[in-house]
């Protein structure tokens, strides 16, 4: 159960409906099971980051990452093993998972690396010109009173 009351939220803003249900989606998670695999997000840049996960254990045919939606899936399945083992402590932990982390508008994978038992993807924002800031040119009144009386006489 969750403490904050996000209806006055969406009473009183428009278009903020994504912030809000990320909110609503991070108050109501099962913070239990988040802990396996462990992860790390790093600030690589400005407008870069770098997810590293460590996957001790998988290969990379047994490693999946996908794309969808805004969001990314980082999931790995392992191999079933031929060879009968018999362990007497079995510490490194492979048994399946699936994480998933959210991306902002105009954030993508530019790609990922398995090294050392760690699963690095990198993640770039691009946004689009369209979006940027652009300087608008103001006219002088002069300027606008002229281009009327030419409008007019031409007519």
């Amino acid at each position: 159960m969750r403490n904050f009351d996000l209806s006055p939220l969406y009473r009183a803003t428009v278009g903020f409906d994504q912030l809000a249900e990320m909110m609503d989606r991070v108050f109501t998670n099962d913070v239990s099971r988040e802990t396996y695999p462990p992860y790390n997000i790093e600030k690589t840049g400005d407008d870069a980051w770098r997810i590293s996960v460590a996957v001790a254990g998988f290969t990379d045919d047994e490693l999946n990452v996908e794309v969808k939606e805004n969001a990314l899936f980082i999931s790995a399945r392992k191999a079933e093993d031929d060879q009968e083992r018999t362990y007497l402590y079995r510490g490194i932990a492979t048994r399946a998972f699936e994480r998933r982390f959210h991306l902002a508008e105009h954030v993508r994978v530019t790609g990922a690396a398995h090294e050392n038992g760690m699963l690095h993807i990198d993640l770039v924002r691009e946004v689009p010109e369209a979006l940027k800031p652009r300087r608008i040119e103001i006219a002088s009144s002069r300027d606008v009173e002229t281009k009327a009386i030419e409008a007019e006489t031409a007519a």
